[in-house]
């Protein structure tokens, strides 16, 4: 599992030591995978796996039963807990998978050596292993190779590879689209022809996958190669039909953005279709926050579409704008307005004042109300939907600055109610 808001060094001292650890007491210990890659890249790891020949029962007895978990022992597998700043690693045993029935899970395992393990990996780059204590790459599968000419395959035989684990398919457009690197032929060509597995895939690892691309750079070039592959009707079933020029808008407004999430991604996909945003996220079965805001955002891309369409937005009333202008999620809606017009090359200056606008003290966005329904009643409006009412009108002409103080408001609802 990755390490939670780790010190790096903290966390590269406590993995080497975890190697050093299992090395004295006699067992074969590396680095291992996305952490080998990134070392040799001379970028940051996230997080440190290590593979070794110690079984999860000898990884228990040297760390202790309080500073491991054994979530994924029957894998091979036991997370090791560090101090606080180092987070944690895994640590795996060398291990070779029976085949997959279910496209995700082996129907077992055996343990192994390094070699075979590495030949069990998804792809070259992520199939290498460093000793850290010599400072040696292991590589059995031309991971170095493939890094540095800059390329993405399927260890061995890519369809084979996917047929285990359908994820793989999006894990390869991630990887490919993160780092810039094309997929090697073989690989492009098998994930074209199994594109429509990834349907079995369950939603929660396919929104996880969507999580990470929408958050990292190239995601736009994530988006093109989804459906370049293939892969972008079963992962969007619910608009995957759109033409090439959607997807090539979609693809360059996701760039666009400076503070990309998947709510926004989501958002820019759903094309102010607030049915399709809706049927998505509860596919996907994203996060209670995740799918509010994915809804609100596409439904607050509407309203100013039509406020737009109408004139001027400077020019029209606060109380229009002021629900989503004023709203706690209206940074993520001045970025998605700034992105889309970046890209269509139109409404900048609209999108400008939309940014000006979320940049203001709350006192002046979302002023406290006027009145209270207590006070109304207290006024003499009777109970019921009247109350709601003449609430809802009072704040729009509060807003417009039409009543600006606590009397005119008084007088307001006295005057309606003399009107009848």
């Amino acid at each position: 599992m990755p390490a939670v808001h780790a010190d790096p060094t903290a966390a590269r001292e406590f993995a080497f030591e975890v190697v050093a650890r299992l090395r004295r007491a006699g067992h074969e210990a590396v680095w291992a995978g996305g952490c080998v890659r990134d070392e040799l890249l001379g970028h940051t790891p996230a997080d440190y796996d290590v593979a070794t020949s110690a079984k999860p029962e000898d990884v228990r007895k040297l760390f202790g039963q309080r500073r491991t978990l054994a979530v994924g022992a029957a894998f091979g597998v036991m997370t090791v807990l560090g101090p606080r700043p180092a987070g944690q690693v895994e640590v795996a045993t060398f291990r070779a998978d029976a085949p997959y029935t279910d496209g995700r899970h082996p129907a077992g395992v055996t343990f192994c050596g390094a070699r075979e393990d590495a030949l069990r990996r998804d792809f070259t780059i992520n199939g290498m292993f460093f000793d850290p204590l010599e400072g040696r790459v292991i590589d059995y599968v031309g991971g170095q190779d493939d890094l540095k000419e800059g390329l993405i395959r399927a260890i061995g035989v890519a369809t084979m590879r996917f047929g285990e684990d359908h994820l793989r398919m999006l894990r390869a457009v991630r990887f490919s689209a993160g780092f810039g690197f094309p997929l090697e032929h073989e690989t492009r060509r098998a994930v074209e022809a199994m594109a429509h597995l990834v349907e079995s895939v369950s939603p929660e690892r396919i929104a996880a996958e969507l999580r990470t691309m929408a958050a990292r750079p190239g995601r736009g070039q994530a988006i093109s190669l989804l459906v370049e592959t293939g892969l972008a009707g079963p992962v969007f079933h619910e608009f995957h039909q759109h033409d090439a020029a959607f997807w090539r808008r979609a693809a360059a407004t996701v760039d666009a953005l400076d503070e990309p999430s998947l709510p926004l991604l989501l958002a820019i996909l759903c094309q102010q279709d607030s049915a399709a945003a809706t049927r998505l996220a509860h596919r996907l079965r994203l996060s209670n926050h995740e799918r509010k805001l994915t809804q609100w955002l596409v439904a607050a891309e509407h309203a100013m579409s039509e406020a737009t369409a109408a004139g001027e937005l400077a020019e029209q009333p606060w109380s229009i704008l002021q629900p989503w202008l004023g709203h706690a999620w209206r940074f993520q809606l001045a970025d998605l307005r700034r992105a889309v017009a970046a890209t269509t090359g139109q409404g900048s200056e609209a999108a400008s004042w939309v940014s000006r606008q979320v940049t203001r003290p709350q006192v002046e966005l979302d002023p406290a109300e006027l009145l209270s329904g207590h006070d109304l009643l207290a006024l003499g409006v009777p109970a019921g939907p009247d109350i709601g009412a003449m609430l809802k009108k009072l704040r729009s002409l509060q807003l417009d600055d039409e009543v600006t103080s606590r009397e005119e408001a008084m007088q307001k609802i006295a005057a309606w109610l003399a009107s009848g």
